[in-house]
């Protein structure tokens, strides 16, 4: 089997990039370095790619970007900030959505972005080792939100970070009974956020010495009507819960549907708690961790340029800090526990008459 630049960065321990710009003589690479990735390219006889070639060259004025999911504000989000920055620069977008598990596997079988783009961005979706592999091989920069690939530039926020504060937020005021709407998406691939959060709610349960209750878990998938139905999930306890976290704003609009229909009020009744900041937030006066979602991918697409112009030899990793912002949604825990509202309300008091009547 034929030397693939992979190969030929782990012989010289550097970047796949490195390698790239280093056997097209392109500058940002030391003489030294230079030198161990042309030895390591003659004794692997390695020979470079003549589509990879011109790719590196910029000819295609195009950047590939991968994502889930086309049509969900978080990603429609994301892509308006790749796209301001990489259109003030002259180059276009070309989209591939993913959503589907076997548009996904027909997508790595095929590899249709080869030959078509100067660069990839992937977007928060999990890839296997050999798919990873066959995005590596392709020879062009690599950036990536969220999910790491070896040797990508990278840009994501600390998940676990964020969902902490939002637990901690409901448990110093007070609130011991808390839900969580999950994002949980019933898809094989493994989307991980959702996971990380659920872990960190869990795990600051557990340090604030609240037993874990799984019956206080309901799936949203991600979207305001789920949410809306995870929320009634839980008020169908026995015993409901005070606050609410719910791993995304959209969830959380749900929830708070919800509970206007079921008579609560927040946060009188019921704390919520969400995780974007998205637009809607600050009208719905919901308390939420924000994250500056439409500025990874000013970021991404930064990077993107960098490698392209030579002027970032090493793939960068950056980290967005997150932010609770608190709104009127999350309250001081009351003392007399909310009624389930689901269950009957009592008959009013019987008065005098009735209650002579009755013996």
């Amino acid at each position: 089997m034929a030397a693939s630049i992979i190969d030929v960065a782990r012989r010289a321990e550097v970047s796949t990039a490195t390698v790239s710009r280093a056997l097209r003589g392109l500058p940002n690479v030391s003489e030294a370095t230079r030198e161990r990735v042309l030895r390591a390219a003659e004794e692997l006889s390695y020979a470079v790619s003549p589509h990879a070639s011109s790719l590196a060259s910029g000819r295609t004025g195009t950047v590939g970007v991968i994502l889930p999911f086309v049509n969900r504000w978080f990603y429609s989000q994301v892509v308006a900030g790749i796209d301001s920055v990489l259109r003030a620069n002259d180059l276009d977008i070309l989209l591939y959505n993913l959503g589907d598990e076997r548009v996904h596997e027909r997508f790595f079988a095929r590899m249709p972005l080869r030959r078509r783009v100067d660069a990839v961005i992937v977007l928060n979706l999990p890839l296997s080792a050999a798919e990873c592999e066959s995005l590596v091989s392709m020879e062009v920069p690599i950036a990536v939100l969220g999910t790491r690939i070896p040797g990508c530039w990278h840009v994501s926020i600390d998940n676990a970070e964020g969902a902490s504060t939002a637990v901690r937020h409901l448990i110093n005021l007070g609130h011991r009974r808390i839900g969580m709407i999950s994002g949980a998406l019933g898809d094989s691939r493994g989307f991980t956020t959702p996971i990380v959060r659920q872990h960190a709610y869990r795990t600051v349960l557990a340090q604030a010495g609240i037993p874990y209750d799984p019956e206080l878990e309901a799936p949203g998938n991600l979207t305001i009507d789920e949410g809306a139905s995870a929320m009634a999930q839980l008020l169908s306890l026995p015993d409901p819960p005070t606050a609410v976290f719910a791993e995304s704003d959209q969830m959380a609009f749900g929830a708070l549907r919800t509970l206007g229909r079921m008579g609560l009020r927040t946060p009188e009744d019921v704390s919520v708690v969400g995780f974007d900041d998205h637009e809607t937030a600050e009208l719905l006066n919901l308390t939420t961790i924000a994250q500056p979602v439409a500025h990874q991918g000013e970021l991404l697409a930064q990077q993107i340029l960098d490698a392209l112009s030579g002027e970032s030899e090493e793939p960068t990793q950056v980290v967005v800090p997150t932010r609770l912002v608190v709104r009127g949604t999350t309250g001081a825990a009351r003392v007399a526990r909310p009624r389930n509202p689901l269950s009957p309300r009592p008959g009013p008091e019987p008065d005098q008459h009735s209650r002579t009547t009755a013996r």
